[in-house]
């Protein structure tokens, strides 16, 4: 074999027989020398190119860096510890990021008690000033110069800035009332009962003095009152009725703990309304049913005012005892 093999890598050149058909004659040389090429001999020609082409991807480049040396085994001994070392690290810098937002946010609700101080006196004052000073110290002259509409809508006037005032003092007793967390909100339900009495006095508020001008415009009371005479004595007190109505809706449905103060205060100056309606009977020579009717709605609303503050007294006692349950348990 090793014979064979050294025969044919000798040999670069062998015979080849041409054969031609007979009809042809045979030229002088039978035999012609084809060379074969020696694997030896050949040369591979190499191409260099140094830009790429359009679809080729560029190739990437990595240079490993100096600090990415694998450490992973180099800090302990066992690969368990170092994965519990770093679970560890995690869990610290989650407790820290943990109590320093606990106590920015406690610094900020402390910063918001202090601002709720002013609230305490600001809201009281701003009701007063609102509600009681025009009604107590504005003489009536300056109200009221007749039966007439300008006179209706002063009177509007008046209580819709002791409105104004009254939604103030709900705004700031609401801010007083919520959470020292103010990131949670007030959540504050009044039972259904409650509710319900609500209602059953503003309807009852609302029905009483409807029926009695119904029955002066049929006759059955005589002598009859004017219209603009009875919109100027009730009308103001419609009004007010029907936004303390709204509000109190309002209250409920937003769950604040004003809910239990929104009736006080409109009926509270409610009375004052209604004394003023007094004076202004006298002024117009009002019928006396008229002025029966308003000393009757005076008694109902200081009746259903004294209602309204046992309640808060309740609702006190109520939760005093709620919260010494809860601290039992």
């Amino acid at each position: 074999m090793a014979t064979l093999a050294q025969t044919l890598s000798t040999t670069s050149a062998f015979s080849v027989p041409q054969v031609h058909p007979k009809s042809r004659k045979m030229p002088s040389n039978i035999f012609r020398i084809l060379p074969f090429p020696d694997s030896r001999k050949k040369r591979h020609h190499t191409m260099c190119c140094s830009k790429l082409s359009s679809w080729e991807p560029s190739p990437v480049k990595y240079a490993p860096k100096e600090n990415t040396s694998d450490n992973l085994l180099t800090k302990t001994t066992s690969i368990f510890e170092t994965l519990n070392a770093d679970n560890s690290k995690a869990e610290e810098v989650t407790i820290d990021k943990t109590k320093e937002l606990t106590e920015i946010k406690h610094q900020s609700s402390t910063q918001f008690q202090f601002l709720k101080w002013p609230l305490w006196i600001l809201g009281p004052i701003l009701l007063v000033a609102t509600g009681m000073g025009p009604t107590l110290w504005l003489p009536i002259s300056s109200i009221f110069i007749g039966p007439n509409i300008a006179s209706l809508l002063s009177l509007i006037g008046l209580d819709c800035i002791f409105n104004l005032g009254a939604t103030l003092f709900l705004l700031m007793a609401d801010a007083c009332a919520g959470p020292k967390d103010s990131t949670q909100g007030s959540d504050s339900n009044a039972p259904s009962v409650y509710r319900f009495w609500n209602m059953v006095a503003i309807i009852t508020g609302f029905i009483v003095p409807l029926a009695i001008i119904f029955g002066s415009e049929q006759g059955f009371l005589q002598p009859q009152l004017t219209f603009i005479s009875s919109a100027i004595l009730l009308g103001p007190y419609f009004l007010l009725l029907s936004v303390q109505f709204l509000t109190e809706m309002l209250t409920w449905h937003w769950k604040s703990p004003v809910w239990l103060v929104t009736p006080v205060v409109y009926e509270a100056y409610r009375i004052l309304q209604l004394m003023r309606g007094l004076k202004l009977g006298a002024e117009l020579s009002a019928p006396t049913w008229t002025l029966h009717t308003i000393r009757c709605l005076v008694s109902w609303w200081v009746l259903i005012l004294g209602i309204q503050l046992m309640r808060v007294a309740w609702f006190a006692g109520y939760k005093a005892q709620a919260d010494k349950n809860q601290a039992r348990s």
